[in-house]
């Protein structure tokens, strides 16, 4: 049944788009090479470059976003991932039947995962609406930031509900099917990347401590105490044994030590989020008539990006400050994959079963050119996924006085900073050995080593 839509499906994906012959992965290391060198506009001419029809993905306008972030030119960011988030926002709640996704979930059968609709992951989604809080908050705009906040915690809701849901589906149809959805049993994939203790101590994979810790933090800023409480709680959750997170939830609602000052937030974030490869696995498939046929199908692994050091502190006007990870988008990533092996192997092994029955035919007809691997000429994992999205996020709190004030990372790297709100967040990206930096706070003020 699969194979009889193969030829009508090849024809729509040909038409339609390039999605079985493009290489996500290369397009955006050939960005994050020019962001990496501090040449954002460049980066943005690679992206504008290897997007050049006219109906732009969900994919696009992440990447345009925190691009335009990293020059600066928050409006513009905002603008793009506003894009994004109303895309993420019609596919949840849509109710209706997408022809075009049903299309493309019998095409990624037949062919590969990569023409199926990029929807996002979800702790790409929750990420968004975090990201876009940032914004806000880098200019100081409080109301505008905890529009977004509510979002996050909107959409962490609904996503908990829907994987319950898919994971029961996928249940009930492996048993169906006899598909064993165990990644452990694949012969040569490095499951211990999936079962490492960083990622087994993740909740799931779309809660963030830090996006938690950053709802607290602005309901406080708003004197909203009562909301304020439960975001801090639930970061502590996420991220037990953090004397950083217990400290904020302790301090709140009392008078601060030094009454002179301003409660500043100064959020590093580092990197950039692991990238998809593809590895090649083969599958035995049994046939009803005592042969076995060997397919070799793809699997998707993440590569984590080693561009960037992570700070342990920071100096400030001279005193060193602490830094805390809240959040780490490659743990994120492979707990992520982890979650959605199952649905992976369910649908790769499929098409292992499509390509040896046709092998199989094949070798019926011509016993003489018989042969027990069966060929898969589009066979790919899909690699797409946020790639500018920062890695890490490390954060540091404290108390200081309006005016200006120096953050040193290295000797080479000063960064010049005003205080004149009574909340206030700082926030600087470290690519490489680029900084870059937004908002009224920063702006133009990066010193010169």
């Amino acid at each position: 049944m699969v194979w009889r839509l193969l030829t009508p499906l090849l024809f729509c994906c040909l038409l339609g788009s390039c999605a079985i012959y493009r290489d996500y992965n290369t397009e955006m290391q050939l960005t994050n090479e020019q962001l990496s060198a501090g040449n954002v506009d460049l980066a943005l001419y690679l992206l504008e470059r290897h997007n050049p029809w006219d109906e732009k993905d969900l994919l696009y306008y992440l990447e345009k976003g925190e691009l335009l972030r990293a020059k600066g030119d928050l409006d513009a960011s905002q603008a793009a991932w506003r894009t994004a988030d109303r895309a993420v926002l019609v596919r949840e709640d849509s109710t209706d039947i997408d022809y075009l996704k049903i299309l493309a979930t019998l095409g990624t059968l037949a062919i590969n995962d990569k023409v199926r609709r990029y929807d996002g992951y979800d702790y790409e989604k929750v990420m968004l609406t975090t990201q876009m809080a940032l914004n806000h908050l880098a200019l100081n705009d409080f109301d505008g930031a905890r529009v977004d906040i509510r979002k996050t915690h909107e959409r962490e809701t609904q996503i908990a509900e829907l994987r319950d849901q898919e994971y029961l589906r996928l249940e009930t149809e492996a048993r169906k099917q006899g598909i064993d959805l165990r990644y452990k049993n694949l012969q040569g994939y490095p499951v211990q990347i999936l079962d490492a203790p960083q990622v087994l101590a993740l909740k799931n994979g779309y809660q963030s401590a830090f996006s938690h810790y950053l709802s607290g933090f602005v309901y406080e800023a708003l004197g909203e105490r009562d909301l304020a409480a439960p975001g801090y709680r639930q970061a502590i959750e996420l991220r037990p044994n953090t004397a950083f997170l217990e400290q904020a939830l302790a301090n709140l609602g009392k008078p601060p030590q030094v009454a002179d000052g301003s409660d500043v937030l100064i959020i590093i974030q580092t990197g950039l989020a692991p990238a998809r490869s593809s590895v090649r696995l083969p599958i035995s498939v049994p046939m009803n008539d005592g042969q076995t046929i060997t397919s070799f199908v793809s699997f998707p692994i993440l590569l984590p990006d080693n561009s960037t050091a992570r700070p342990g502190s920071v100096s400030i006007d001279g005193r060193k400050q602490p830094l805390t990870l809240l959040n780490s988008i490659n743990d994120m990533s492979l707990r992520t994959l982890r979650d959605d092996m199952p649905g992976i192997i369910q649908r790769t092994r499929l098409r292992a079963n499509a390509h040896a029955l046709v092998q199989a035919q094949y070798n019926q007809k011509h016993p003489k050119e018989a042969k027990q691997i069966a060929d898969a000429p589009f066979e790919q994992a899909d690699t797409r996924t946020w790639r500018t999205l920062p890695d890490n996020t490390l954060v540091a709190r404290l108390r200081l006085k309006p005016g200006l004030h120096q953050l040193q990372l290295s000797k080479a790297r000063t960064i010049a900073f005003k205080i004149d709100q009574p909340f206030q967040v700082i926030g600087l990206r470290l690519i490489g050995q680029q900084a870059f930096t937004s908002g009224y706070a920063t702006r133009s003020e990066q010193a010169k080593p």
